[in-house]
C-alpha cells in the first residue's frame, strides 16, 4: 500500500505577509522558487503513481520545479475559499469580529469548515484506490492540506487547526496495521 505525500507550495507575497489566499492566483516568490528547487532534492529518488495539484499557479510551479509530472488538476485541492476575508489577515479580521478563527467559523461569501471537509473526502476517495500501485503526491495550500490530514486520520476538518503546515514542507500520510496514519508532517526542506 502506497502512501499520500502533500507537498505545500512556496512562499508568495501574500504567504509571506499571512494573507488568506484561495482564489487570488499568485506567482511564487524569488525564495518560493528556491523552496520548491529544494523539494526537488528532498523527492529524489521518489516514484509516484499519480501526481494531482491544485489548479493554482503557485502548486503547478512548486510542482514543476520540485520535478514532479502532474498527471492530475483537481479543483478539490483548491486552497480553502475564503469569500470576503480574500487576502486580509487572521489579525486584521479579529480586529471587527474578535474570537474568529477559520477552523469553526468559515468564511462570509466562502466556505465553511464542513464544505472543505466534503470536497477534501471526494477527493481522498479518489486517491484511495491509486495506493494499491504506489504514493500519490498531493500538491497544494496549506489550509486545504491541513484539512487533508485531519480527514486522512478521522478528525473533523477543524482538526487542521491543530496541525501547523509551513510553505514547501512535505508531509507523508500512510498506514500503520491497516490503520491511517499521519506518518510525517510539516518537514522542512533546505
Amino acid at each position: 500500500m502506497g502512501d499520500v505525500v502533500l507537498v505545500r507550495h512556496g512562499e508568495t507575497e501574500w504567504s509571506k505577509a499571512h494573507r488568506h489566499t484561495s482564489y487570488t492566483d499568485l506567482p511564487l516568490t524569488a525564495e518560493g522558487e528556491r523552496q520548491a528547487k529544494a523539494l526537488a532534492r528532498a523527492l529524489t529518488g521518489q516514484q509516484f503513481v499519480a501526481v494531482i495539484s491544485s489548479p493554482r499557479q503557485r502548486a503547478l510551479r512548486t510542482a514543476e520545479l520540485a520535478g514532479l509530472t502532474v498527471t492530475a488538476v483537481d479543483e478539490d485541492l483548491v486552497e480553502w475559499n475564503y469569500g470576503e476575508y480574500e487576502g486580509v489577515t487572521t489579525e486584521e479580521i479579529r480586529r471587527f469580529r474578535p474570537g474568529w478563527t477559520l477552523w469553526t467559523d468559515g468564511c462570509p461569501g466562502g466556505e465553511s469548515p464542513e464544505q472543505v471537509g466534503a470536497r477534501v473526502d471526494r477527493l481522498l476517495d479518489r486517491v484511495r484506490p491509486l495506493l494499491a500501485r504506489g504514493d500519490v503526491a498531493l500538491v497544494g495550500h496549506g489550509h486545504c492540506l491541513r484539512v487533508v490530514g485531519a480527514r486522512w486520520v478521522g478528525l473533523p476538518p477543524s482538526a487542521g487547526a491543530l496541525l501547523r503546515l509551513d510553505t514547501a514542507t512535505l508531509s507523508r500520510l500512510g498506514y500503520e496495521r491497516q490503520q491511517p496514519v499521519i506518518l510525517r508532517w510539516n518537514n522542512p526542506v533546505t
